[in-house]
């Protein structure tokens, strides 16, 4: 690395040292003139540095690759508009907890007192989506401002810091090293609290766990299924904790979240207790599964619960989640299954299931996710991006693992399939990866298909193809009758393919799915898979769910 004057270096290179530090193995990004020390310092580091084609990419590729690891996710832009183009993965990352460190350059401090070219505050632009936000101004605090900034992005609730280096202090001399990186302790709840949080499940008859993103976070899959076993209370999961029981286990009852009649789907209108395990309030509000604030709450989680009208608390379990989970176990007598919850199983599973060998032209959205798991063979990484595929998704696909299924939830942004499959597969290479995508969402960041040829990287595109932007044409219906401004024109999907030096595959009928989805899964390239989809199924979903009433 460059050395200064006596034991200088410059700043951009103890920047470097120190992210090496952190352990870093990817930063994503575009470069630029007012970050070019640094992009010149990455020379000979261990990290790899993954050129995208546009800066949101960039976001949405660390963003899934934290969520995924669990470590911080790197993406790094210039000043001006590569700064503004991370902010939607940064949004994503920052409401759907996922640990990122967005950098991005800025003008010299010299100028940024004035009207100056392409010098906005980006340090307020950033505020109200980061945890922490921080312009470098000193060269020696390096050290401390990537230590915190990586500190605070995993710490519980994990998500998005940004650092800002001026190009004046990203070449000057300096001083530092890197700081000594520590684990963060596990919290632990009282023991009153323990005690009495198992009091008060132990006086139901009818508890309901209620899983969320959280239980993914802190790795505590494992923690809850032995708890729900041994006290055989029944597991409902949000879309973000898809997989913390298989699909085909006895006490789960699948995925909250679509609003329409979930709480009964799920039998929470029959609970007189609902246990919530790292569940967050962006995932889907109290208010849509517990309307009259009808049945209390035992809350689970590394922080205190967010006061709500709807979320009335018996007991707060504050601390690591599998931890709290295995501290309560003890104290709580096991239950017998209330009778409603079998018959509950057994009625979800035929209407997730119902249509999933359905044959025909367009292929119906729930006969393409029961092929896709069929080809994944329980081990596929599946992202999806958002449109009216992602309400079939959070419905009826249910993975056997946990941190398998990746949704844009609480921030609900389209165009992170590729760039997310992209990531998942940097930090799974061993792991078939698929991203599930309208085609209105691939059209965004289709592109960065050119960056996946170039890292040499394999995955399979599955396109929803409706040529219109399909959820829009649902709620339009379900408000107005009639829809406005939803349809488009679709290029060619496979010449777009083969642009990139991809494979394209195009689907017209049900019965070539599943062999197309083998044949790409095997094949060792990208493979972009064109599905024409029958969305008619569409309204007839938000229309009968709340018909599979359950009186238990």
């Amino acid at each position: 690395m460059y050395k200064g004057g006596n034991s200088f270096l410059k700043a951009s290179d103890l920047f470097v040292q120190c992210l090496e530090n952190e352990g870093v193995e990817y930063i994503f990004g575009i470069p630029g003139e007012e970050n070019t020390d640094l992009i010149d310092s990455l020379i000979g580091s261990k990290i790899e540095f993954v050129l995208v084609h546009h800066e949101q990419a960039a976001a949405f590729m660390a963003d899934v690759y934290g969520r995924l690891t669990g470590k911080p996710g790197v993406c790094l832009a210039t000043l001006g508009p590569g700064a503004t183009n991370l902010l939607t993965g940064i949004g994503d990352a920052y409401l759907d907890r996922s640990p990122v460190v967005a950098i991005t350059g800025q003008a010299g401090l010299d100028r940024i007192h004035k009207e100056s070219h392409q010098y906005v505050d980006i340090i307020g632009v950033f505020e109200k989506v980061t945890k922490w936000n921080q312009q470098i101004r000193v060269p020696k605090t390096i050290p401390e401002i990537i230590r915190k900034a990586f500190k605070v992005a995993v710490s519980e609730k994990p998500g998005a810091v940004h650092i800002e280096l001026p190009e004046d202090i990203a070449m000057a001399d300096t001083e530092g090293k890197p700081l000594q990186v520590t684990p963060i302790p596990l919290s632990c709840p009282d023991e009153a609290e323990i005690k009495k949080a198992a009091e008060i499940i132990n006086r139901a008859s009818k508890p309901i766990i209620l899983a969320g993103n959280g239980v993914i976070r802190d790795k505590a899959s494992e923690s809850l299924r032995k708890f729900a076993e041994e006290k055989n209370i029944p597991v409902v999961n949000t879309f973000m904790s898809k997989g913390v029981l298989p699909s085909d286990h006895p006490l789960t009852l699948f995925t909250v979240g679509m609003q329409a009649k979930d709480y009964v789907l799920c039998g929470f209108d029959q609970a007189d207790l609902i246990i919530t395990i790292g569940y967050d309030f962006v995932e889907y509000l109290p208010k849509y599964w517990n309307d009259e604030a009808m049945n209390l709450i035992v809350h689970i989680d590394s922080l205190s619960a967010e006061v709500d009208e709807y979320y009335p608390l018996a007991a707060e379990l504050v601390g690591n989640v599998g931890r709290a989970v295995e501290l309560l176990s003890p104290h709580v007598e096991k239950k017998e299954l209330w009778p409603g919850v079998k018959k509950l199983k057994a009625q979800l599973d035929e209407k997730l299931h119902a249509d999933d060998e359905v044959s025909g032209s367009p292929v119906k959205p729930q006969h393409i996710l029961a092929d896709i798991k069929k080809a994944g063979k329980e081990e596929a990484i599946i992202i999806s991006d958002v449109g009216a595929h992602k309400v079939w998704v959070a419905r009826m696909y249910q993975p056997d693992q946990p941190n398998h299924t990746i949704i844009s939830n609480g921030w609900a942004s389209m165009g992170i399939a590729v760039p997310g499959a992209i990531a998942a597969k940097l930090a799974h290479p061993d792991k078939p990866v698929i991203a599930v995508t309208g085609d209105g969402g691939f059209l965004m960041n289709g592109v960065e298909l050119a960056t996946a040829k170039r890292l040499g990287l394999a995955f399979v595109v599955v396109i929803f193809h409706d040529s219109k932007f399909g959820l829009i044409e649902w709620k339009q219906l379900n408000k107005f009758n009639r829809t406005n401004d939803i349809q488009f024109k679709d290029p060619d999907f496979m010449e777009f393919a083969e642009s990139f030096g991809a494979k394209g595959v195009k689907v017209k009928h049900s019965d070539e799915l599943l062999p197309a989805l083998k044949d790409a899964l095997n094949s060792k390239e990208i493979v972009l898979i064109d599905v024409d989809v029958d969305y008619s199924e569409n309204v007839k979903l938000s229309k009968t769910l709340g018909d599979y009433i359950c009186k238990l």
